[in-house]
């Protein structure tokens, strides 16, 4: 008999709450955990947390948000993906990839055509393996006392239907970024 096991794959569960407490548990307590401090950005929380665990212990988490847009000028809402984080020893699993993947299956019953998420330019390659498209136009964002600002880190959306498009537009973001 061989003594080969087949990987379990872990599942993704929903969280009631994410923490500073769960993102120390998959991340360490760096200042600077996402790598985004140098922007200066003010970020939003988000509403809907999807995670694995592995013996217990948190190791990977994406949050989702609805937010308002404008793509081409056109008012509209996208789903924003954020605080994806894999623990560092469990990366290279795949563990991004079913994070994402059951909340993007979420996000599509939201309503939302589109899904957008902001990375640092090293992770465009793994977003893109994940099937999202990279934005070449700038996007604006607002900042706290009214402030709007060019994203400095790169945009990448996916389609949340079939029916929808990859944006190719110009993006304004009316709230703080996810």
């Amino acid at each position: 008999m061989s003594d080969h096991r087949t990987p379990v794959t872990p599942p993704v569960v929903r969280l009631a709450a994410y923490t500073k407490t769960d993102q120390r548990e998959i991340l360490g307590t760096g200042d600077d955990p996402f790598g985004v401090a140098s922007t200066g950005l003010t970020w939003l929380p988000k509403d809907e947390h999807f995670g694995i665990r592995h013996d217990g212990r948190l190791v990977a988490h994406t949050g989702l948000l609805r937010l308002p847009v404008a793509i081409g000028g056109t008012r509209t809402e996208v789903v924003g993906v954020g605080g994806v984080a894999v623990a560092p020893a469990q990366q290279g699993q795949g563990l991004a990839r079913l994070v994402v993947g059951a909340a993007l299956a979420h996000a599509r019953t939201l309503g939302p055509r589109h899904a957008l998420l902001f990375c640092r330019p090293l992770l465009v390659p793994l977003y893109r393996r994940l099937g999202w498209h990279l934005l070449e136009e700038d996007v604006l964002v607002e900042q706290p006392g009214g402030r709007l600002v060019t994203m400095p880190l790169r945009t990448m959306t996916t389609p949340l239907h079939d029916d929808a498009h990859p944006v190719s537009d110009a993006v304004r973001l009316y709230s703080l970024p996810m």
